[in-house]
């Protein structure tokens, strides 16, 4: 692995990668509340392969995390992330997971000129995803931690008592086996670094991601511009099959906004499946873009 700070539009990014530079650029984008350093796991399974990038995003890391919820819009997290593929010279296969995955809806969406692939693991494009949020069901009973996230002060209590309430909401009835020893203390590590929680978990407050009460309907949703949320380019969605944050309904219909889809599901893994089997999920990744 290799690391470097870089600027992109005027603020610096701290970049980690894996593989020759000769090689086909990946970008991978994390989620919350992980960073850069979390596709470790994935990464060197592809690096034979690909040019893997992984920035730490806006917020997280050793990033650029400036004050203000207004800098955590979707535009100004895909600003970030174009002006880093401008540096490749070319479209870039992309990969996202969780947050990660709605950069990686953006790119392909708003900026398809800079994207030739795009793999999402684990991950939701923001129509169906909002359809469900809004439709009082099992995905906005599973999602009533983003109005919680959104309180003032979360990230004060996420932080008490050595982050427990953290790793609490991260598990989420999910198996964290994986986040333990010298692991753990690098996720901590990140975590404390001063400003950091408060700037990831601005994320969700800047969102307009509207979550209904279970049993509750939310009905007066602002049209979403469908023919501007298309993705064009080649897709393939990987999903673990045991998540209980992200549900299989929030993918339904994702056909109609991504023509060229492939699925693959994957059994005995959920949210955290790129650190429960990375070689299924490498799998599927290089059985796809050989196809």
């Amino acid at each position: 692995m290799q690391t470097r700070t870089t600027e992109m539009n005027g603020q610096p990014f701290f970049i980690r990668s894996w593989g020759s530079a000769d090689l086909p650029p990946l970008l991978m984008l994390h989620g919350f509340p992980e960073y850069g350093g979390a596709w470790a796991d994935l990464a060197p399974l592809l690096a034979r392969h690909f040019h893997c990038i992984a920035p730490d995003q806006r917020g997280y890391g050793q990033s650029w995390a400036p004050g203000g919820v207004e800098n955590y819009v979707l535009s100004e997290l895909v600003a970030d992330m174009a002006a880093l593929i401008g540096e490749a010279g070319a479209p870039v296969t992309v990969l996202g997971h969780d947050w990660g995955a709605s950069v990686a809806y953006g790119l392909a969406m708003f900026r398809p000129d800079l994207v030739s692939r795009l793999i999402i693991a684990n991950g939701v494009h923001p129509v169906p995803f909002q359809r469900e949020l809004a439709a009082g069901g099992a995905q906005s009973a599973a999602s009533q931690y983003i109005n919680v996230l959104r309180r003032e002060g979360s990230e004060d209590a996420l932080a008490a008592d050595d982050f427990a309430r953290m790793l609490k909401l991260f598990s989420a009835h999910m198996n964290l086996d994986w986040l333990s020893g010298d692991r753990l203390r690098d996720y901590k590590a990140e975590w404390a670094r001063p400003g950091r929680l408060k700037a990831m978990i601005n994320w969700y407050r800047a969102t307009p991601l509207q979550v209904a009460d279970p049993g509750s309907v939310i009905t007066d949703l602002r049209p979403l511009p469908v023919e501007q949320m298309m993705v064009r380019c080649p897709h393939l969605l990987i999903w673990g099959e045991d998540d209980t944050a992200l549900l299989p309904e929030s993918t339904h219909g994702l056909e109609q906004f991504a023509p060229d889809l492939t699925r693959v599901s994957l059994t005995g893994v959920d949210h955290w499946l790129c650190h429960q089997n990375p070689t299924a999920v490498a799998d599927a990744i290089l059985d796809w873009v050989q196809m």
